[in-house]
């Protein structure tokens, strides 16, 4: 449901769409399409989503407008507003509407004393410290952008599949940890101790005693290759490194060490209607790891749009 104080008579997940939609006929695409060209109606106000300096901020933001779009509202996008700080100044000066973020890291932005780290912890406890007339919509739980613990592909089979059945073997291994820019670019550079170390050993009994930090991901892929380490900490999903790293398989986190991180809309209280608030629910059943992160992949290609990709995604997803 929508988080903050507002109150949408949306039971959790009731209003979702199902995860697939398999056929869909050419004539009703080609009436979307039409009607996301046009804006919706020309009549009334234009709704403004905003977007930071990222990739991934663009892409959202882009998916978010053109879903509005298609219940009939009139929207444009407004890229470059900066780190979140000025993302959520926009929001509160009204110069826009929507933007995008990531629950977990918006939590931590805005609560850094939060030790709310599971999905079912993290909702109420973001709702709580939203600034007032800011609400949230319900997160993509397809979207994992926790940072991971990954292993080889090829020596996979070395290794537990889970954290809390890796932890016996912790303090024999040597774990590398990429130190430069994280992988979501409004996410800070992972601190060894304060990310690593201390969550997995406090959730986990997982005791890492022999680290290596690297200024890249591709520093420290090439470290994992040579066998230099053992395992390797991403600040993201391997699927956010710009090959999608096939060449690594995650260790799954279920007690979440690393807090819950999936995306979502911080929106003005009370400016969206039901049918627009219901789009971004659709949405946000849709979305995963795997096609946020093909949509950024394919955003630097030469000649790409947000605005194309979007259209595509949506279309393919018959939002």
């Amino acid at each position: 449901m929508f988080g903050g104080t507002d109150s949408f008579a949306l039971t959790a997940r009731a209003a979702r769409r199902p995860r697939r939609v398999l056929v869909r006929s050419a004539l009703v695409a080609a009436v979307t399409t039409l009607a996301v060209a046009c804006g919706g109606t020309d009549a009334g106000p234009v709704l403004t989503v905003g977007a930071g300096d990222s990739a991934q901020s663009r892409m959202l933001a882009e998916i978010y407008a053109q879903a509005l779009a298609r219940t009939g509202t009139r929207t444009a996008t407004k890229d470059g507003l900066g780190p979140r700080a000025a993302q959520l100044a926009a929001l509160d000066a009204n110069t826009v509407t929507v933007v995008p973020d990531v629950n977990g890291d918006l939590l931590a932005a805005l609560d850094s004393g939060s030790k709310a780290t599971k999905p079912d912890a993290v909702t109420p406890a973001l709702n709580s410290a939203l600034p007032e007339g800011l609400i949230v919509s319900d997160p993509a739980d397809g979207t994992d952008l926790r940072p991971t613990v990954v292993a080889l592909a090829a020596r996979v089979d070395e290794f537990p599949a889970t954290l809390k059945d890796l932890a016996p073997r912790c303090p024999e291994l040597t774990v590398g940890i990429a130190t430069g820019p994280a992988l979501d670019a409004m996410r800070e550079p992972l601190d060894p101790d304060r990310d690593v170390r201390t969550p997995l050993r406090a959730v986990y009994s997982c005791d890492l005693t022999h680290t290596q930090t690297y200024p890249t991901d591709e520093a420290l892929r090439k470290a994992l290759s040579a066998g230099d380490i053992q395992l390797a900490v991403l600040s993201g999903p391997p699927a956010f490194l710009p090959d999608g790293g096939t060449d690594l398989t995650p260790i799954a986190d279920p007690a979440y060490a690393f807090r819950t991180a999936n995306t979502l809309a911080v929106l003005r209280k009370s400016t969206l209607t039901t049918p627009q608030l219901r789009k971004l629910d659709y949405v946000a059943g849709e979305l995963t790891t795997t096609d946020l992160a093909d949509l950024i992949r394919q955003l630097r290609a030469p000649g790409a749009t947000p605005a194309t990709l979007a259209r595509n995604w949506l279309d393919a997803h018959a939002l």
